[in-house]
């Protein structure tokens, strides 16, 4: 099985620019947080673009959805901004795709200590191997239904509806 491992962007990807004082993007960080984690399952990695998720316009979310669609392989995990996560998965399960998509980030990006985000990871890559077709967005060990959830910002978590 091979696992079409999509990066978008978000919090995940970000970097802290000192100079500058706030999170930009210089390049995935993707491929060093699965070489630390000793990733061993057979993926092929697209990073398909960095862009924060309130920044995500519908053609960018039209690029990720198709991006999906025409993929080759039956699992994917597409590493997605938290803030509008949920309205891609949604838009995901529209196309009620015969694949079995996991969308998955992080509060805190992965150069910051402390980060959620190679847990994340690792999550994501192993639930999308045991879970059957659909759409789920998986966070800090839980697994949700592209359907029934929503994200606390007050709370800073992934809840059911």
């Amino acid at each position: 099985m091979t696992i079409h491992l999509i990066a978008t962007g978000g919090t995940i990807d970000k970097y802290y620019n000192p100079t500058q004082g706030k999170l930009t993007f210089e390049g995935s960080h993707i491929p060093e947080m699965l070489a630390q984690g000793n990733c061993e399952a057979e993926l092929y990695l697209e990073v398909l673009m960095q862009v924060d998720s309130l920044d995500i316009t519908d053609t960018e979310r039209t690029q990720i959805i198709n991006t999906c669609v025409q993929s080759t392989h039956q699992h994917i995990v597409l590493t997605h901004g938290t803030d509008t996560m949920v309205l891609t998965a949604q838009a995901l399960q529209q196309r009620q795709l015969a694949k079995t998509i996991v969308l998955t980030g992080a509060m805190i990006p992965y150069t910051i200590r402390n980060s959620d985000a190679l847990f994340n990871l690792g999550f994501a890559l192993g639930v999308v191997q045991c879970l059957p077709n659909g759409v789920y967005v998986a966070m800090n060990g839980r697994i949700f239904n592209a359907d029934n959830v929503v994200k606390n910002k007050v709370l800073g978590r992934f809840e059911t509806l």
